[in-house]
């Protein structure tokens, strides 16, 4: 199994007790995407994008009214996206991104998760550098083959192409994620994305020893759990997956 097994892995499962938490996630997402544009998904993309996927994670259509209205009218709340990097269990590495009102808060409760876990805060760039970011889609209904001669075709710049049971996974740099996915989006209108995200992808993984497993897990779940934390990202190879 590949990195697309990984990544879909590491994906993070949501429950009916992490409701609240998605649903304050997409409200955050929304509301930025809309301040920092027209509050309109037609011609603003970025906001189109998180009504997307809001859609797919069952956020409730009243909930997004709700948040581009707000984003209309004369509030203005600020969120921040800041991104900590830590070491874990094993020699593991972590990297945690936030959205956030109040970065002194979320500073905070993430250096707490991680000190009474045993883990430590990393300064910027200690483990990002061991990490490349991508665009990850997954979908169905093309082979491997037809999904790079359309990327061919439509001059992007694809690092790799996986497919496992009918699943294709495509992994790009970064800076062709809106490339990709109107390629993807033109060639098949009707097309269901598994994934659509950026991810931090590890250059290579590690193995923990069963002792550590339980340790890893633990500081995940409490990353997780946390608010302000939209997505977590590590190294480790074949974690079993978090307790619902």
């Amino acid at each position: 199994m590949g990195r697309a097994h990984e990544v879909r892995a590491a994906s993070m499962t949501k429950t009916a007790a992490a409701k609240s938490k998605l649903n304050a996630k997409f409200s955050m997402l929304i509301y930025r995407a809309a301040k920092t544009g027209i509050p309109d998904p037609e011609v603003n993309q970025n906001l189109k994008k998180e009504i997307e996927k809001a859609k797919k994670a069952q956020i409730p259509a009243d909930l997004i009214k709700r948040t581009i209205e707000k984003a209309k009218g004369g509030a203005d709340d600020a969120y921040t996206e800041i991104r900590y990097e830590g070491f874990g269990p094993g020699n593991s590495q972590i990297i945690v991104e936030c959205l956030t009102d109040n970065v002194n808060r979320t500073y905070t409760a993430v250096r707490t998760i991680l000190s009474k876990t045993g883990c430590k805060m990393g300064v910027p760039g200690s483990v990002t550098h061991m990490f490349s970011n991508q665009a990850i889609f997954s979908f169905e209904g093309f082979t491997d083959e037809e999904t790079l001669d359309l990327l061919v075709a439509a001059d992007c710049d694809v690092t790799d192409i996986q497919i496992d049971e009918g699943m294709v996974s495509v992994f790009a740099p970064s800076t062709e994620y809106s490339k990709i996915k109107a390629a993807l989006s033109e060639a098949n209108p009707e097309i269901e994305f598994l994934e659509d995200k950026l991810a931090w992808i590890p250059m290579s993984y590690i193995t923990l020893s069963e002792e550590d497993v339980p340790s890893m897990q633990r500081v995940l779940t409490l990353l997780n759990e946390e608010d302000d934390v939209q997505e977590v990202f590590h190294n480790v190879e074949g974690l079993p997956a978090l307790e619902e």
